[in-house]
């Protein structure tokens, strides 16, 4: 008997330590590192990969590596589609401007991340000034808003070649006329700038609704298929733009903020370009956002949120400010230009425009079309105004 009761607590105290042991495992497992794999959009990599690569450094037990990829904004929606359709989550955070974001809300692609992850985002809506609050709104809580710029849309010209900018969409159209060729913009589906003007005209034009491209832009569409008459191709992206203005095969473009400072400071355009402004123009907003595929395992979506929270405090703002690109670049309130690194501070001073700050108080700010509505707008002009001279 006694050997059988000895027999039945060895027994038992072996099962208890073989499930202490697996316990141990599986909390070890649980709690190992995680690899993250982030794809860029929108360019944002410029003012957020230092902070992303912080995060790493600073939690070591939370993430073991981070992959940075690029990728077109038109091309991953219907990635993410097909990887999400076979069962796959290769894609872990994604880096967008408004047209990504766009298309993955119309898609359905996003896991939305407020009220459905408030509790691990604490007080982050409150983090926000009103401009980019109101670009957060635009997620409809499917992202979370990490840089931000009052774009545009303005005009950046070559002094050399052009004496009196215009300052009216009639009289760019006449210069544009005068000056076949050299005026050019990028297609607004891959271009800040491109969208920014397209999104901007219909306040410029005194258009019936700007935030309906299909019903409330007559006089939009009308403007530019008649400025299409002057215009050589549209590039896919900005960057092509700026090359060709830096080189002097085009002397007029739409730009914003960003595109206006940074080229300017890498020597890609020549420092002594400038800008005019329209007159009684309204800024149209541009923001970046984190956003989340869905089918992100929930082990990684414990770091995610960690790490989202990490990219909304003031440190890794302030390294938002960059070289200008997207300027000024912090999503967050109370993150001065002086809170930014020396470098940051001595490219905005060389190549930031004095006027700017008077011009982002004086005049209007406007957030950019919603989701359907801008994958709307892209979709007419790649029909009626780029399907024969894109490149």
């Amino acid at each position: 008997m006694s050997f059988s009761r000895r027999g039945f607590w060895q027994r038992t105290l072996g099962a208890v330590a073989c499930a202490a042991v697996l316990g141990s495992i599986a909390s070890t497992a649980a709690a190992a590192p995680v690899a993250l794999n982030i794809v860029d959009v929108a360019g944002n990599l410029a003012l957020t990969q230092k902070g992303f690569e912080a995060f790493r450094d600073k939690y070591p037990d939370l993430v073991s590596r981070i992959t940075f990829t690029n990728a077109p904004a038109p091309q991953l929606p219907g990635k993410i589609k097909a990887m999400q359709a076979a069962g796959r989550s290769d894609i872990d955070i994604v880096l967008t401007g408004t047209d990504a974001l766009a298309a993955g809300i119309q898609q359905n692609l996003w896991q939305r991340l407020l009220p459905d992850y408030s509790a691990k985002l604490p007080g982050v809506l409150d983090k926000y000034a009103p401009n980019v609050r109101a670009m957060q709104e635009l997620s409809k809580g499917y992202g979370l808003t990490v840089t931000f710029m009052p774009a545009g849309p303005l005009v950046e010209y070559n002094p050399a070649k052009v004496t009196n900018p215009p300052k009216t969409p009639a009289e760019l159209l006449s210069w544009c006329k005068a000056n076949p060729g050299k005026l050019i913009y990028a297609r607004p589906a891959n271009s800040g700038p491109g969208r920014t003007f397209l999104m901007g005209l219909p306040y410029l034009l005194g258009d019936k609704d700007p935030h309906d491209p299909i019903k409330g832009w007559d006089k939009t569409w009308a403007f530019l298929k008649e400025l299409d008459s002057c215009i050589p191709y549209y590039p896919g992206g900005t960057s092509a733009v700026m090359k060709e203005l830096g080189e002097g095969s085009r002397d007029m473009t739409l730009t914003v903020t960003g595109w206006d400072i940074n080229p300017r400071a890498l020597g890609i355009v020549p420092a002594t370009f400038r800008i005019q402004s329209f007159d009684k123009f309204t800024w149209v907003n541009d923001a970046h956002y984190m956003v989340v595929p869905k089918g992100v395992a929930k082990e990684k979506m414990e770091v995610i949120l960690k790490l989202i929270n990490f990219m909304l405090e003031p440190a890794q703002q302030a390294l938002t400010y960059d070289d200008g690109y997207f300027y000024p670049g912090p999503a967050v309130k109370d993150v001065p230009l002086s809170a930014a690194p020396a470098k940051s501070q001595e490219t905005i001073a060389k190549y930031g425009r004095p006027e700017y700050a008077k011009l982002i108080a004086d005049f209007p700010h406007a957030v950019p079309l919603d989701a359907t509505a801008m994958v709307a707008a892209f979709q007419k002009w790649d029909a009626e105004i780029g399907s024969l001279k894109s490149k």
